[in-house]
């Protein structure tokens, strides 16, 4: 019998192991490479715009999905261009929630690949509630875009699928659907009202959808705003997925003005859960991603301000970019 030499020997078993892990992780329906790039929030450098939104391009065992599009109609796109990241080949939009800060490119971005190619961004998810009538208290005049954008962004030939619940888009890759309200997290402005199949009620955004992966190391969770609260969206998909840790926290999570008390619970919960890498983008706040990075113990490398450009690769971590390192 031919002996290989060690090295050779290591070799094969250190491939014939990560095939092994690749396979048990399919099998879990979990995600073995995943690369999520921010297109919009705040904080900018080189040649990218800032703007007061949040977008997000997510690269997912070889599917690419666009979550949120952004507040202006030009950004998105005028950022995906000087990255150099193209749109055309990503069939999948989610919409986090109806707010204009993540609404905006929406459109904009679906005409400008319609032509090339009729699929791309085509399949629009949203969570049930999206498309109810929302007045501001007062003028008491409707403010829902998204009412308006159902029916230009149809006649493009797109589709919206609403869902009432939490859906798996592939192996490992989850929606949460609406989000159960654990606990008592009040992440929204509390002026505009909603009508709703059982009448007309404060706009609690109960149409606020996550993004989560499933990995081997723990889960990954992409928030627009996290109206919901970030407790809440964790411990829901925590619940329906399996209770682990979270590998990574990205996007907004809408504690750029909350008070100290809200702060102190929010870090002990998440202690509680386990965090091991955080982008605070937009209403997230400057300030309350350097008090997190100090609550959990994590250092510049593990939690950072979100930038455009800046990103999250499993395996890798954080490519913080150079303006937020």
């Amino acid at each position: 019998m031919k002996i290989f030499p060690t090295p050779l020997r290591l070799a094969l078993l250190f491939i014939a192991l990560g095939w092994s892990s690749g396979l048990a992780a399919a099998e879990k329906g979990r995600v073995r490479d995943l690369k999520i790039t921010v297109l919009s929030t705040m904080l900018a450098d080189g040649d990218e715009l800032g703007e007061w939104g949040f977008a997000a391009l997510v690269e997912a065992d070889g599917k690419r999905i666009l979550f949120d599009t952004g507040a202006n109609t030009d950004v998105v796109l005028r950022n995906a261009r000087s990255l150099k990241i193209d749109l055309g080949n990503v069939t999948d939009v989610i919409l986090s929630h109806w707010h204009s800060d993540h609404i905006g490119g929406f459109l904009p971005l679906r005409d400008s690949v319609k032509t090339a190619t009729p699929t791309a961004l085509a399949r629009t998810h949203v969570a049930e509630g999206m498309f109810y009538p929302r007045r501001s208290n007062p003028p008491h005049v409707e403010i829902n875009q998204m009412i308006r954008l159902k029916a230009d962004y149809e006649k493009t030939g797109g589709v919206f699928v609403s869902h009432a619940g939490p859906a798996q888009l592939q192996p490992g890759v989850w929606l949460t659907g609406p989000v159960p309200r654990r606990y008592p997290e009040r992440n929204w402005s509390g002026s505009v009202s909603v009508t709703t199949p059982k009448g007309v009620v404060e706009d609690t955004v109960q149409d606020d959808m996550s993004l989560v992966f499933d990995t081997e190391q723990g889960l990954v969770v992409l928030t627009g705003c996290g109206h919901a609260g970030v407790i809440n969206i964790i411990e829901h998909a925590r619940d329906f997925i399996r209770p682990t840790k979270v590998h990574a926290l990205i996007g907004g999570i809408h504690l750029f003005n909350a008070s100290e008390t809200t702060l102190s619970w929010t870090a002990e919960k998440l202690r509680g859960i386990g965090i091991d890498n955080l982008i605070g983008a937009h209403c997230t706040g400057v300030e309350t991603v350097y008090r997190f990075r100090k609550d959990l113990s994590l250092d510049r490398a593990h939690a950072v301000v979100g930038a455009v450009g800046a990103g999250f690769e499993l395996g890798r971590g954080i490519k913080p970019g150079d303006i937020a390192k």
